[in-house]
């Protein structure tokens, strides 16, 4: 049996115990999308702090796929040489460095959130933000948004495979798709925001097939010792209309093994704001993750709530998924995974750094 702190083996890539930091934005660059000293610092106590995969935050593949002006980004040269000291000390420290490509679609354009996550205008430092159809942009917001010709969203694909190449001379390890929480990925994905008629619209198969293509492109620049991994949303939570459902995601699930997805991590919503978010409580997303995790040969990754050793640890030792991402709670303690360790009698598992060890 498996536990939190059993290690995993996925392609040629041994992760130490079944912790992930889940990617969550800073918003702290200025506004060229170059890490910071502040994303050394954040992620670099995270992996300090033990977990087994660290990950960025979203990271666009262009300039137009930043949520924020102050977004991550991995469009140039110059983006590798400001990720790179950071995926070296994440490993050097015995964690997984991990990356998330993403695009932030008709969410984009926007300041940060303590700024009031406020459109921003092409006119000023904004951009005109893509979408599948504007005519389903769900935001009451007064943004400019344009519907994607198929030219341009056969370019994402190869936006996304350039990022990758980026990535893996950063010297991450492992490389994930983010197709959830009404980013651009997940808006060609649900048919509430998808009412295109090439290809890339109306049913399933046509609204899946950039996830699946832009999976395929990652993993053919990845090397074949290397994880890649699909973030997507579970659920829209929309049950009153036509919308992407857990059994959507459980198919999608199959088919992303099938073009090299190893892991399927499992979030839920972020399309649309009539969202019905059910009682967030503890693990409140895991059933998804485990309803998954019988439809998928790859591997599943459960977030949402986990913020206790406990819980994390029963996930794995229940068979409900393989790695348990945890989010908030990390901002609250880095050191996450070795307090887990102390809490469930595991300290044979993970050893704190020998500078802090007089502490212990």
């Amino acid at each position: 049996m498996s536990d939190l702190f059993a290690d995993l083996t996925i392609r040629e890539t041994t992760v130490p115990n079944r912790v992930m930091v889940s990617p969550m934005c800073q918003y702290s660059c200025a506004g060229d999308g170059l890490a910071t000293d502040w994303h050394q610092q954040h992620l670099g106590s995270r992996a300090v702090g033990g977990a087994g995969i660290v990950m960025t935050e979203a990271t666009a593949v262009s300039p137009a796929g930043r949520i924020s002006t102050d977004d991550l980004g991995i469009w140039s040269d110059a983006h590798v040489d400001a990720l790179a000291p950071i995926a070296a000390f994440i490993a050097g420290q015995g964690s997984v460095p991990a990356i998330q490509l993403a695009h932030a679609g008709h969410k984009g354009s926007k300041t940060p959130p303590w700024d009031g996550s406020t459109p921003v205008q092409p006119d000023g430092e904004g951009w005109v933000a893509p979408s599948p159809s504007a005519e389903a942009y769900p935001y009451d917001d007064d943004k400019t948004v344009a519907t994607m010709t198929t030219e341009a969203v056969e370019g994402l694909v190869e936006d996304f495979r350039a990022a990758a190449e980026r990535a893996l001379d950063a010297g991450f390890e492992v490389a994930e798709v983010h197709a959830a929480h009404g980013y651009l990925l997940h808006e060609f994905l649900s048919p509430v925001t998808n009412r295109r008629d090439d290809r890339y619209g109306g049913d399933f198969e046509a609204r899946t097939r950039i996830v699946r293509e832009t999976t395929a492109a990652v993993r053919e620049v990845w090397p074949d010792g290397k994880p890649v991994f699909v973030r997507v949303s579970a659920t829209d939570w929309l049950p009153d209309r036509e919308s992407w459902t857990v059994d959507d995601t459980a198919r999608l699930a199959g088919d992303l093994a099938d073009e090299g997805a190893d892991l399927v991590d499992v979030s839920a919503g972020g399309l649309h704001p009539d969202q019905q978010v059910p009682n967030a409580g503890p693990g409140y997303q895991v059933p998804y993750a485990e309803r998954v995790n019988g439809a998928t040969e790859a591997l599943v990754g459960a977030v949402g709530g986990i913020t206790t050793p406990e819980q994390a640890d029963e996930l794995v030792r229940n068979g409900r998924a393989d790695l348990a991402i945890v989010g908030r709670e990390h901002l609250r303690d880095p050191y996450f995974t070795l307090h887990a360790a102390e809490e469930l009698d595991r300290e044979d598992a993970v050893e704190w750094p020998i500078q802090y060890r007089r502490a212990v």
